[in-house]
Order: structure tokens, then C-alpha cells, then sequence
């Protein structure tokens, strides 16, 4: 609440630049030397005993200088500030909306001050003007970079330029920045901007064309939120300004968050980010109308903090949002669609088989067309890309691009079906073996031990390099473990073949864990003459962050993994990591669901809870315990949160009912510890 925008600091940097310039020592000063006005003179003050009592709070509440809002002092900041919970908002996250909200006025009249002494400073710097070219410009000019207009009741007069200034500034490369009369004007013109304004047509033209301008949208919408004027003409929105989501994987407020949406999915069309997701920008080279995915954006999560399903809840609000816009019929229930199963991607690709057949034709089913599985498919990497840094990873994108192919095939009228796609598996793996001058009778031996399984849940690149290192240790006696840079462009993929044991999976799980990797992915396979033949995605050791080399890594895991996997000592106890402070405050209650699937053959087991070193491990500890045999492990950390899937053998848990109660109870107590 000090050093952070808006905050304290920024009123200091006023005085001190104020005395400085000897315009005076006190805000005081600076509205009698018609700097500021009365009103800004008195949001000024406000917002200064607001930040500072809550500082001072702060610091009695820690016992300490304290100038951050950690998670654990907010709700005890509430109450010690008067402010109670509401039915729909928990006290932490309302104390944080008024610091939020009181930040941006901070923000805003700082801008205004520090422009208007510049000016009084410099003034023959501040009267070069250049004209803005465009019908109905012409009250628009340009001074430095900053866009300005040529009367401070503009707005007053004329309250339908209110948008067309953001759309001005938008298509003005140059302009980086709006002056201090138009942040005051707009302010003062709030009253303008009401249900009339929001309905009037010319309005409604403008804010259309800011959504489909070339560039400059996402600048243009930062401003436009930061002025209040977004909030003001969609008032949905306005309803989730400064709304904090504490579910341990978000780590910006809701509007942050669309915004960032927005801008994710401007950048696939911008040429300069191509190389950043270049799939991505391919598809929405080639997409009708790509400005409906900015509105998919900026609908996706408004609904949020109203108490229900914001999936559900938003749908009538982006439904409104295009009749009153003048969208046809098909663009309408695409957005309205997008808005409802926005999640719908994420959640198939991350928990669910997508080399299932099944799996695949379910989600094309749902999704209908090519259209809307491309809408869906962009709109879901700009909003896990949008949630927090931690939460997107290569192999998630992996995992979305995957499903969004093999989904396109179907939906191209070819079937889900195994045989094709393991013969089609089977001669792109080698065609690869051939590159390296192995012939098809080398790896006759191997193959004929891995089932259809196997071959339908690698894609060929995988199965290629695992027959070149395997295709003459069929029968190894010792544990063969290699590992190479992950073909996603993060972490490492580590391959291990042994005689299969029950507690493979878990001292695995213990080298990883004792050694600080994360495993995103692990696919287990059992081959016809009793090996494990298992696939894990890792990454987070910091060796290379500390000057090693990625070739020392790889040595080094193939080296000790091995050396672990001969080891035959007992198991050692799970050694969990303290929880961070947010996943303290906001506790996610551990949950374990366990259901057969439809053939009777696997048990899926889900798994949420709050994240800590150690967790996985003790999970596959427990499995090990009773000796259920583990099939695949679809590991989702989202943050703070982890949302595990398992796919477990049905062979001892159909058998004896009590131990799937066993099963369940004991993992809850491994998750909640």
C-alpha cells in the first residue's frame, strides 16, 4: 500500500516535486495555485487518510513495519477498518476492492498533477500541438505523444466524444498517452455517461469500432477501465472492478485478469508476437471476424462474485451485449456459447484420456464445428496464459494443441477409431527409426511386448525415441532411465524401463520430490512380459538457473534415478512441505472422488487440494501401500491448487469394497496433513 501504483508513494512524489517546483507544501497549496481543482483536492485527501490508516493498521496488526497486504492480515484489516462481510463478498475482498479502487484514483489524479506542473514548468514544450486528421477529430490534437483536446467541456457538450476518444487514441500510433484535461474532463463528465449515453447508437457504433480497430485495443481498453468510462458503459463490468478471486490460482483481480485476456488474444494478431505462439496466430490469421474473440474476452468472466456459475451467469449478459450491438443470430450464440463453456477445453485436455477415442468424440460432439472448437481453442490459451505465470506451462499448451487437432480430424468427418490410428502411429514411428538406420526387424522383439494401449497413448516422436533406446534391452536386469529435453520447449521428459514393482511409481515420486522437480505428466504402462515402461514430464530444478548445463542435468537424473530405482530400502515417510501463506488463509478442503469407468476396467480417482512439496509422492505412497497398480496420473497444478487424476487398476478395487473406503480415507488424510 506504499511503494505499489497508487499508493502512498505516488502522493509523496506530488509533494516532493511540488516543493521542488515551489508550488507549495500542501495539496492545499496546489488547488489555491489552480493546479488541482476542489474536488480533486478533496478525493486527494481522502484517499490519503484512507491509505494511511490502512497502513497503520497494517503495521499494528503485524506488530512491524508491514507495507503489503499479505493474505493472512487482510481479513483482520477488515475488521479492524469496520468493514463486515457481505453476502456475496467475503470482508478480505472488499477492504481490497476499496484499496484497489482508492489506488486508481491515485493512479489518475497523479497523472493529472505531474502533466499539469510539466506544463507550467515547460510551456513552450507543452503548446506544440499537431491536429488529429479524421472526420470528427477535429477538437482532438496531439502535444508530445499526449492525445488532448481543444476544449475542457468537450465532454459536456458533446458526451458521444467520450468514446470516440479512446477510439482516436487507438488509431494514433504516436499517442502513448491521454493529457490531464481529459482525465478531468472525463471525470467530470461521469454523470453524462449514463443509461441514455450507454443506448445511444452512435455510442454503441463507437465502442464496436474500438473493438475492431487494427491495433491498439488492448491500450485502448487499459485506459478505458483506468478512466472508469468501461465500467460506466458496460456496468456489468463495473460490478467486478478491484473483485479479488482468492482460489489460489488467480492472481489478479477479475478485470485485471479479462484485460489481460483481451490483450493475450490481441497479441496473436499482432505481427511483432507471432513467434510467441505462432499456432495460435496462424488460426486467427484465417478467423472471420477475430474481434469476436475480444468480446469473448471481455464477457468471460464478468459474471464473477454475484454468487453462481459465472459461465451461466454471464450468458445473459453478453446475449444483451449483442442484441443492443447489432450482432446477428450465428455470432451471438458463438459468443454466448464461448461465455457458457469457456472452461469446457481446459478441463478435457488437463483431467480427461484425449487419446481416448471416446474422450474425443464427446468434446467434438460438444463442440459442434471447426469455428467454434477454434474460438474455443484461442479463447482458452489467452485465459490460462491470463490467470497467473505459474499456471501456464509448455506442456498444458501441448495438451490443448493436441486435443485441438485431434478434434479437427474428427470433426473433418474422420472416425475415432483405434486400429487407424495405431497403424497411422505405428508407421510415423518408423519412418522416424528408419533416420536412424534401424531396421523394422530390430524392434520386433519390443513391440510385439507393448499393447494397443501403448502405442494409441504416445504420439510417434515419443514412441521413436523410446525404441532406439529400448529395442535392444528388451530384457534388461538393470533399470534402464533416459532422459532428454522435453519436446514441448520446457523441463525434461524422463523414460524409465524395469522389472515392474509395486512401489515403482511411488520411489520414483521420492527421487523427484527429494530433487525439487514438478511432474506435469506421468503415463504408466505395464508391457506383456511384466516391465514398466513409464513417461514422466518434469521440470523445476535449479541447477541450470545455477550455472549448470542442461547435458549435466540429464547425466545427473539418468545417473541417480537408476541408483534409486536398485535401491530396495522401505519407503521413506513423506517429508510435506509447509503451505504458502495464501493457501493458509484460503484453505482449499481436500477432496477425493473415485468412480469405475463404464467397462469395469479402471477406477478414476480426483484429487484437490492445496499444493505443497511432497504431495504426489505421498499420494503414490499411499497407493503403494495397497498395492493398487496405477494406470495414468494427469497432474493439474493451478497455482497454490493441485486437481490430480488417476486412472487406476480395477483389479483389487472391485474386488473388496472396503478397501475403496480405505483407499479414500487414507488419502484425505495424506492431502490434509
Amino acid at each position: 500500500c506504499k511503494e505499489s501504483p497508487g499508493g502512498l508513494r505516488d502522493l509523496q512524489v506530488i509533494s516532493w516535486v511540488s516543493k521542488a517546483a515551489h508550488l507549495g507544501n500542501t495539496f492545499k497549496d496546489l488547488s489555491i495555485a489552480g493546479l488541482i481543482t476542489k474536488r480533486e483536492l478533496t478525493e486527494l485527501n481522502r484517499n490519503q487518510r484512507f491509505l494511511e490508516t490502512l497502513r497503520a493498521n497494517l503495521h499494528l496488526l503485524a506488530k512491524r513495519r508491514q507495507d503489503v497486504l499479505a493474505f493472512d492480515l487482510q481479513a483482520p484489516l477488515a475488521a479492524a477498518m469496520g468493514i463486515k462481510e457481505e453476502s456475496s463478498r467475503l470482508a478480505s475482498e472488499a477492504i481490497m476492492r476499496r484499496y484497489y479502487w482508492a489506488a486508481k484514483a491515485v493512479n489518475q489524479l497523479n497523472d493529472v498533477l505531474l502533466q499539469n506542473i510539466e506544463a507550467l514548468l515547460f510551456p513552450q514544450e507543452s503548446k506544440t500541438t499537431h491536429a488529429i486528421a479524421g472526420e470528427g477529430n477535429e477538437c482532438f490534437i496531439e502535444r508530445q505523444g499526449v492525445l488532448d483536446i481543444t476544449d475542457p467541456q468537450l465532454f459536456q457538450k458533446q458526451p458521444e466524444k467520450i468514446l470516440r476518444t479512446f477510439l482516436v487514441f487507438a488509431q494514433t500510433a504516436n499517442v502513448k498517452s491521454l493529457s490531464a484535461t481529459i482525465f478531468r474532463a472525463l471525470y467530470n463528465a461521469r454523470q453524462k455517461m449514463d443509461s441514455k449515453w450507454r443506448k445511444d447508437p452512435v455510442n454503441r457504433s463507437l465502442f464496436m469500432q474500438i473493438l475492431k480497430e487494427p491495433e491498439g485495443v488492448s491500450r485502448a481498453f487499459q485506459l478505458m477501465n483506468r478512466t472508469s468510462v468501461l465500467g460506466r458503459y458496460l456496468p456489468a463490468f463495473r460490478k467486478i472492478v478491484g473483485q479479488m478471486q482468492h482460489d489460489l490460482f488467480h492472481v489478479y483481480t477479475v478485470d485485471q485478469h479479462i484485460l489481460m485476456v483481451l490483450r493475450n488474444i490481441r497479441r496473436f494478431m499482432v505481427v511483432e508476437h507471432t513467434h510467441e505462439f505462432p499456432f495460435c496466430s496462424s488460426l486467427i490469421a484465417h478467423f472471420e471476424k477475430p474481434w469476436l474473440l475480444v468480446i469473448a474476452a471481455l464477457f468471460h468472466d464478468i459474471a464473477k462474485g454475484r454468487g453462481g456459475d459465472h459461465s451461466e451467469l454471464g450468458k445473459a449478459d453478453i446475449r444483451k451485449f449483442a442484441k443492443d450491438h447489432g450482432l446477428d443470430k450465428a455470432d451471438t450464440e458463438l459468443l454466448v456459447w464461448l461465455v457458457s463453456e469457456h472452461l469446457k477445453m481446459s478441463q478435457v485436455a488437463q483431467k480427461q484420456d484425449i487419446t481416448d477415442p471416446d474422450v474425443v468424440k464427446a468434446f467434438a460432439k460438444q463442440v459442434g464445428d471447426e469455428r467454434h472448437l477454434t474460438a474455443l481453442y484461442l479463447l482458452t490459451v489467452a485465459d490460462v496464459r491470463g490467470t497467473s505465470p505459474k499456471v501456464w506451462n509448455a506442456w498444458k499448451g501441448k495438451l490443448l494443441e493436441d486435443l485441438y487437432r485431434v478434434t479437427l480430424r474428427v470433426l473433418g468427418g474422420a472416425k475415432p477409431d483405434a486400429s487407424s490410428e495405431l497403424a497411422q502411429h505405428q508407421e510415423e514411428s518408423r519412418a522416424k527409426l528408419r533416420l536412424y538406420a534401424i531396421e523394422d526387424a530390430a524392434y520386433e522383439n519390443l513391440w510385439k511386448q507393448l499393447d494397443v494401449a501403448f502405442f494409441l497413448r504416445q504420439d510417434a516422436a515419443d514412441i521413436a525415441w523410446l525404441t532406439r533406446h529400448l529395442y535392444n534391452k528388451v530384457d534388461s536386469n538393470t533399470p534402464v532411465v533416459r532422459a532428454r529435453l522435453s519436446p514441448v520447449g520446457e523441463g525434461l521428459q524422463i523414460a524409465v524401463y524395469v522389472k515392474d514393482q509395486e512401489d515403482l511409481f511411488a520411489r520414483i515420486c521420492a527421487y523427484f520430490e527429494r530433487h525439487g522437480f514438478s511432474i506435469w505428466d506421468a503415463r504408466i504402462h505395464t508391457t506383456k512380459h511384466g516391465y514398466a515402461l513409464d513417461t514422466f514430464q518434469i521440470s523445476g530444478s535449479n541447477l541450470v538457473d545455477e550455472g549448470g548445463s542442461y547435458r549435466d542435468l540429464i547425466q545427473l537424473v539418468e545417473f541417480e534415478l537408476t541408483a534409486a530405482l536398485q535401491n530396495t530400502d522401505p519407503l521413506p515417510s513423506p517429508s510435506m512441505g509447509r503451505l504458502s501463506r495464501q493457501s493458509r488463509i484460503f484453505p482449499i478442503q481436500p477432496r477425493v472422488h473415485m468412480i469405475p469407468d463404464e467397462r469395469g476396467q479402471y477406477y478414476a480417482l480426483s484429487l484437490s487440494a492445496s499444493d505443497r512439496t511432497g504431495l504426489l509422492y505421498a499420494v503414490s505412497r499411499v497407493l503403494a501401500k495397497h498395492r493398487v497398480s496405477l494406470h495414468t496420473a494427469r497432474i493439474n497444478t493451478l497455482g497454490e491448487r493441485v486437481e490430480d487424476v488417476f486412472l487406476l487398476d480395477a483389479a483389487n478395487l472391485s474386488k473388496n469394497p472396503k478397501l475403496q473406503i480405505l483407499l479414500e480415507t487414507e488419502l484425505l488424510e495424506a492431502l490434509g496433513v
